[in-house]
């Protein structure tokens, strides 16, 4: 089959879990024999304009972008959707409700299926302006009305979906990655200061639904004696938000702001963690948490939907969203009583050994594909009969 992929902002991936769900998925599927083509945008792969690269097998077309925030996206999106529609594919896949805004293009004027995979719902964001916020309700509803199908990662999408509009949706859950090879004598982290299993770790973007705020809060006033807190993500662009995180260390040197990290010292600080730490108020199936619980990392996590359907009361520690007071309960918890957090961890590990594998992720999609592949090549077979 052919495939167009819009809406991951290109490859190779870097941090973003849309990226790093279509590496994995699309990778998979170059393997067996499936044509893939990425459009990607400008900015973000740092290619000349109308360039074409390989990744993996997988073809990444450089689609002309502006570096603003919002347009750049919205840009790319439509440049892409008309140029794949005009290019003949078997599936186009959108990634994201805001590119599904114009996924009634191939819907109308291709005979290409049109699939939209939802990984949370965007319009929440804090990020996002009151403009913004229509725009990407309006890529949900379009999903909803024009896409063949709409695949969804979480349960609590799934649930969404079906409660808001009466659609069934396909519910594929993602996949946590594989992390690089360790550097076995852990010199980043002892340049660090960290010892293994004596720090807690926050992976992810700085943003406000994130909370990551909360959780420098929460340490700063449970302040746990040979503990530290670690803050994996890009503090750049330096925007308002971060800049605070920044002012809210307090020069606390027990605090450490490692920027993003990728590779082995991604690897190494995530394997030698005491424990992972997840404050969102907004997820849809997060990919970092997926990645600590298959190292057999400890969890503390709010309790929202995705993160109850990952951990629920067995694989780890919920505390109740956006409550300081719930989330340093949890913390002291787990410091002073390490043990029964640790079998927690290991039942998540097992749990997502068994229930979250890339091969079953791009089995699912692939028949999803294929079934819609199928659908189309029937009706043109009743054309040509019914043509004679």
């Amino acid at each position: 089959m052919k495939i167009a992929v819009i809406g991951a902002k290109g490859l190779p991936a870097r941090q973003g879990g849309i990226e790093h769900y279509c590496k994995e998925l699309y990778s998979r599927m170059v393997e067996e024999d499936h044509s893939i083509d990425v459009f990607a945008r400008a900015s973000y792969i740092e290619q000349p304009w109308l360039s074409v690269s390989n990744y993996q097998g997988i073809r990444v077309f450089c689609v002309p972008s502006l570096p603003l925030k919002g347009l750049d996206a919205f840009i790319c999106a439509a440049i892409a959707t008309i140029v794949s529609t005009i290019k003949g594919y078997d599936i186009i896949h959108f990634h994201a409700l805001g590119p599904a805004i114009f996924c009634f293009i191939p819907k109308l004027f291709s005979s290409a299926q049109v699939v939209v995979t939802c990984h949370g719902l965007d319009w929440k964001r804090a990020k996002w302006n009151k403009f913004a916020r229509y725009i990407i309700r309006l890529g949900e509803k379009n999903a909803v009305r024009y896409a063949h199908k709409l695949i969804v990662v979480s349960q609590y999408l799934h649930n969404y979906f079906h409660t808001t509009y009466g659609l069934e949706t396909n519910y594929i859950p993602t996949a946590p990655s594989t992390y690089s090879r360790l550097i076995p004598n852990f010199s980043y982290s002892k340049s660090l200061g960290l010892k293994k299993g004596r720090y807690i770790l926050f992976l992810g973007r700085l943003v406000p639904e994130k909370r990551p705020d909360l959780l420098i809060e929460a340490f700063q006033l449970l302040n746990p004696r040979g503990w530290k807190l670690v803050i994996v993500g890009s503090t750049k662009p330096l925007d308002k938000f971060k800049l605070q995180l920044i002012k809210n260390k307090r020069g606390n040197e027990n605090i450490i702001f490692t920027n993003e990290l990728r590779g082995s010292y991604l690897s190494e600080i995530v394997s030698r963690a005491g424990l992972f730490v997840l404050p969102s108020d907004l997820e849809g199936l997060p990919l970092a948490m997926l990645e600590a619980m298959k190292e057999g990392i400890p969890i503390i996590a709010s309790n929202i939907a995705p993160h109850q359907q990952l951990i629920g009361s067995k694989r780890g520690m919920l505390f109740q969203a956006g409550n300081i007071q719930s989330l340093s309960r949890c913390l002291k918890q787990a410091i002073s009583q390490p043990e029964g957090l640790q079998k927690m961890a290991e039942e998540g590990q097992k749990y997502v050994k068994a229930n979250y594998r890339w091969d079953k992720v791009t089995y699912e999609n692939l028949q999803v594909y294929t079934k819609l592949a199928a659908y189309v090549n029937s009706n043109k077979k009743i054309l040509q009969i019914t043509s004679k």
